[in-house]
């Protein structure tokens, strides 16, 4: 099988062990065990918990406890109808290579994570895109969408909220969306793993697969959870597709780590707290970016409404690699590039981290586009 490097990826492999200032990361400010034993049971219940565990193979499909409380962040969702994964990532590919086979029409709402048309496009899939509308807040057209989807599509797949721009799809568009992929009998599969991170209203929005029959969504407890080293993610959809990827699963994964199935439990039994946390810190420091991109000439971008990213256009005589390559290595900030994501204008931005480590790295920013347009006189 033949597929394409992972650009987001590849770029983060290559460069974040070397920058002083992280302005790629996509997670909420990343919890310690020790914080979030001391914002739960305390430390000492949670070690004694620990020491507790057998280490061998735990539950295949992840504990009860453990899916109870995933099906509890959506409305519909019976425990029988999640299983777990190694992370979103893990989920994302259990869904498409159950559901899609080569030949299979595949329509991806761009710009969007890599793994969504990539990986169906290994497997032989015919891939379509339809793009999200920058001057339309980065929303999709759904006389577009549905012209794409027709009636012949196995799947469509989109993010919400979407990285890299943090748009959010609400339900009137999510319901729009499923009227389209009922009409082709296509399944849709919506990444939520910034899901919990909305920054108005209630931080969970409402989940495609309370609204389509034949919705399969993937979470993380990556993002709106600030745990992402426990690698654990899950899929929540109809009964039948759950079966299949349960048996789909046996060649990949087999469990998770019952450590990180605890871990997971916990923060998950106190998900208003920390959804609520990282919702006010993505706050604080979005509008640090909105602050920064006011005041500096030749950058724009909508104002992302959920998740920890921005999609920055900017108005320079170089394209978004050799200005992340440059940011980097003359001023020690990371950025993302937007060719990664097909937009070579732009860059992704992420703010999930201390709201002082984001206002250093884009004043640091700032004075080297000072040197630069000094150069360019």
């Amino acid at each position: 099988m033949k597929i394409d490097d992972f650009g987001v990826e590849m770029w983060l492999n290559e460069h974040e062990t070397h920058c002083r200032y992280n302005l790629s990361e996509t997670c909420a400010l990343p919890l310690t065990l020790g914080e979030l034993a001391d914002m739960t049971c305390g430390r000492g219940a949670l070690a004694d918990d620990i020491m507790k565990i057998k280490l061998d193979y735990g539950d295949i499909t992840g504990s009860e406890r453990l899916r109870e409380l995933i099906a509890g962040l959506y409305g519909s969702v019976s425990a029988d109808r999640v299983t777990i994964a190694h992370g979103a990532i893990g989920a994302n590919a259990l869904v498409l290579m159950s559901l899609i086979s080569a030949g299979d029409k595949v329509v991806c709402v761009v710009p969007a994570y890599q793994q969504h048309y990539s990986l169906p496009s290994s497997i032989g899939a015919d891939i379509s895109f339809v793009y999200l509308k920058e001057e339309n807040g980065w929303q999709v057209d759904l006389d577009e969408l549905a012209e794409a989807v027709g009636t012949d599509t196995r799947a469509v797949c989109i993010n919400n909220p979407d990285n890299p721009t943090g748009s959010v799809m609400d339900e009137k568009i999510l319901k729009a969306i499923a009227d389209i992929c009922a009409r082709s009998g296509a399944w849709l599969l919506c990444d939520e793993a910034y899901r919990g991170l909305n920054y108005y209203g209630e931080p969970f929005g409402v989940s495609a697969v309370d609204l389509y029959e034949k919705a399969v969504v993937t979470g993380s407890m990556s993002k709106t959870f600030s745990l992402a080293g426990v690698r654990l993610g899950w899929i929540a959809g109809p009964r039948e597709v759950i079966d299949d990827i349960n048996r789909y699963r046996d060649y990949h994964i087999i469990s998770v780590g019952k450590i990180d199935d605890l871990i997971s439990c916990l923060a998950l039994e106190n998900r208003d707290m920390l959804s609520r946390r990282n919702a006010d810190i993505c706050r604080e420091n979005e509008q640090t970016v909105s602050d920064w991109v006011d005041s500096e000439r030749g950058f724009s971008y909508v104002r992302p409404h959920a998740g920890t990213t921005a999609f920055i256009r900017f108005d320079l005589d170089m394209g978004s690699e050799e200005l992340c390559e440059r940011a980097q290595n003359e001023a020690g900030v990371m950025f993302v590039p937007g060719s990664a994501f097909g937009y070579d204008d732009h860059f992704r931005l992420g703010f999930g981290r201390e709201n002082e480590m984001i206002r250093s790295g884009l004043q640091a920013f700032s004075e080297w586009l000072v040197r630069i347009r000094q150069q360019y006189k």
